[in-house]
């Protein structure tokens, strides 16, 4: 091994171990700082977040999370619904709406019933996942790549199981099952999340296997740190046989539903130096 690449190496793991220790004492700090409250928006396109003091059939006793208090006829409101954030020095600020994956592998989180969402992997790879239940998604995908003979496209389906859920803490269970003209290879998988929506960190373990006889295990840590109400800071990295790996980071960019994910990752282990461009876009419904 090169001294460049074990410089590589060594840069690439404290950048990763910086970032999961920063999520980490974040994610411990403020725990009362994560709340459900209400978006109230008046019909003059006034929007305030806070709690319901008090509402009968004429109007709405309103507190923001800036302490003030309005009385707002009901003639007067547009919409009142109730929104997950967390409360940042006296800002509200929304949560991420995919909050169930880094950039490709998953969080422990759940995606509600009846949730859908839909993305695109670097331009090119298609996939939806949907809630079954409260804990249990399925999804799946196919290449948006042509030339395939009839029966030979490949694709990908991608259960997951919430098994645990005690508010900081998340575990999951799941697979990528990939079909391949007529072969079939995949990855089963824990994973663990601890931790609020917008700072915590992620690890897994899974066990890769291929119908040609292939196997393996391959570990991750990952994470994801708000850094202002519409941007967030995610890395997600990996090991597996023969110290080869791969370390990724970038920004995830986001709003009420769309959310989209741009960085880098490095391989590691390989004996080449390069970098890969991360894009991913994803809607949820």
């Amino acid at each position: 091994m090169t001294i460049c690449r074990i410089r590589l190496r060594a840069v690439a793991a404290v950048a990763a171990m910086t970032f999961l220790s920063a999520a980490l004492a974040a994610a411990q700090d403020r725990p009362g700082d994560r709340m459900t409250t209400y978006e109230l928006t008046l019909k003059d396109g006034s929007r305030l977040y806070g709690i319901i003091e008090q509402e009968d059939d004429t109007s709405i006793v309103f507190r923001s999370v800036a302490g003030v208090v309005i009385t707002a006829p009901r003639a007067e409101v547009q919409s009142l619904r109730a929104v997950a954030g967390t409360l940042t020095d006296g800002e509200f600020r929304p949560a991420d709406p995919n909050t169930t994956r880094l950039f490709f592998g998953p969080t422990a989180r759940s995606l509600p019933k009846g949730r859908t969402y839909f993305g695109v992997y670097e331009f090119l790879m298609p996939f939806v996942q949907v809630g079954v239940t409260d804990r249990f998604s399925i999804g799946g995908g196919t290449p948006l790549v042509f030339g395939f003979d009839e029966g030979e496209r490949p694709f990908w389906i991608t259960p997951k199981l919430q098994v645990l859920d005690t508010g900081g803490t998340q575990v999951a269970v799941g697979a990528f099952q990939a079909f391949v003209d007529g072969e079939n290879a995949g990855i089963a998988y824990g994973v663990v999340t601890t931790g609020r929506t917008d700072a915590s960190i992620t690890a897994g373990a899974g066990y890769g296997y291929s119908s040609g006889g292939a196997r393996g295990a391959v570990v991750m840590v990952g994470g994801e740190r708000r850094a202002s109400r519409h941007v967030a800071f995610v890395t997600e990295n990996y090991i597996w046989k023969g110290g080869q790996g791969i370390v990724s980071g970038g920004v995830r960019f986001f709003g009420e539903r769309l959310s989209a994910d741009v960085g880098l990752g490095v391989p590691l282990g390989t004996g080449d130096r390069f970098a890969l461009p991360v894009v991913n876009f994803v809607y949820v419904f």
